[in-house]
């Protein structure tokens, strides 16, 4: 596992101590968003199409420091838009980790290195660098819709890595991901030196620009079984292995959306980080005033029909495994047999070998990639 045992033990006496008090619901990750603004605009986002009075706005940092306080996470993820654009990340970061807390500051690492450079940042056990890389190079400057970024983030990558950071990656996958590709992106990133990786399907954003590439859930099942099985040794997740098992269709969870609750520039959201349907004043009113049985898989709600995302999801495996017996067994069973061994998993990847995948893989079906290319050629 790419955890270290520090904070496998703090999360999990957390776990407990929630189980002891009988709390039904309690957060595990607070998602902080301090901006929306990015210096991307990946096709698959939807926190970028806001307005352009909205996204100069940002939190202030006493904010921040309220809303963890309300909260009482053990862990703080800080996405956004593009944190290390928010012009107080340094002192959120320190004032973080006096509180202990365990960061995961969500980047696309185009600054990463001119900001290591600067010294905005030290060295600290409850520090992650989470970088967004979404598979190898063709295909994460595809995905995030720029040429040049993936360079630039191995780079940010390695530098951290060199100055002893913390750093594991984020990726997000789409429809007509290809399998061996992102096996072999797994194997780039272990040799860059990451402590773990996390990974996830997409979700259908209704302000997201593009909305034909978002899986399904069956898609998402087969995706991630020819992934996961069949595992090399060398890969490190830094995600319970349960929801990995979820993921690959081994098992089935209802959603828990208040366990990565989120907090940005509007107040707590509701009822989650994907969805977006009004806004509470408080931590405490969020879980008191929202219709929680209106949300998740067993509902009906329409708009979660689809959706297996980390941060719905990974709170009911980590809960599942300090809740019973049987779920810390699994956990266990699947930190030490986690090769996953499956003849048809193996089967699939060498048919999927003979597809065309990428942003030309339709054209190729179709017989057009060679005319398209031409015509681009002669432009």
């Amino acid at each position: 596992m790419g955890v270290p045992v520090s904070q496998m033990s703090t999360v999990a006496w957390y776990v407990v101590k929630q189980k002891l008090l009988r709390r039904r619901r309690y957060p595990l990750v607070l998602m902080l968003e301090p901006l929306f603004r990015c210096n991307l605009a990946c096709a698959g986002c939807g926190k970028i199409q806001y307005p352009a009075h909205i996204l100069k706005q940002d939190l202030s940092v006493e904010q921040c420091m309220k809303a963890v306080d309300q909260c009482g996470a053990p862990m703080v993820s800080i996405p956004g838009g593009e944190p290390l654009m928010y012009p107080h990340i340094a002192e959120l970061v320190e004032r973080l980790i006096k509180r202990r807390k365990y960061i995961y500051l969500c980047t696309n690492a185009i600054l990463l290195k001119e900001k290591l450079q600067e010294g905005l940042f030290r060295p600290s056990k409850f520090l992650t660098f989470s970088v967004h890389m979404d598979g190898q190079s063709e295909h994460h400057d595809f995905t995030v819709c720029r040429e040049g970024t993936y360079d630039k983030a191995t780079a940010g990558i390695r530098l951290a890595i060199d100055m002893g950071f913390r750093v594991t990656t984020n990726t997000t996958l789409f429809e007509g991901t290809d399998p061996n590709s992102v096996r072999a992106f797994f194997d780039e990133m272990m040799d860059l030196g990451v402590e773990g990786m996390m990974i996830s399907p997409g979700y259908a954003y209704d302000k997201a620009p593009d909305q034909q590439s978002f899986l399904k859930r069956q898609e998402t099942n087969d995706l991630f079984e020819m992934i996961l099985a069949n595992r090399s040794r060398r890969w490190r997740f830094n995600q319970s292995p349960l929801f990995l098992e979820f993921l690959m269709g081994r098992r089935d969870y209802e959603c828990t959306p208040w366990g990565n609750p989120t907090f940005n520039i509007f107040g707590w959201q509701k009822p989650c980080y994907l969805l977006q349907e009004g806004y509470a004043d408080t931590f405490q009113e969020l879980l008191d005033d929202t219709d929680w049985d209106g949300y998740g898989r067993a509902s009906g709600n329409p708009q979660c029909q689809q959706c297996m995302v980390h941060c719905g999801y990974e709170p009911t495996a980590v809960d599942h495994t300090f809740a019973s017996f049987g779920g810390l067994f699994g956990t266990i069973k699947a930190m030490v047999f986690n090769r996953y061994a499956s003849p048809a998993a193996r089967r699939k990847l060498a048919e999927e070998a003979t597809r065309p995948h990428g942003p030309f893989a339709r054209l190729v079906e179709l017989g057009l990639a060679d005319d398209v290319k031409s015509r681009v050629g002669a432009a």
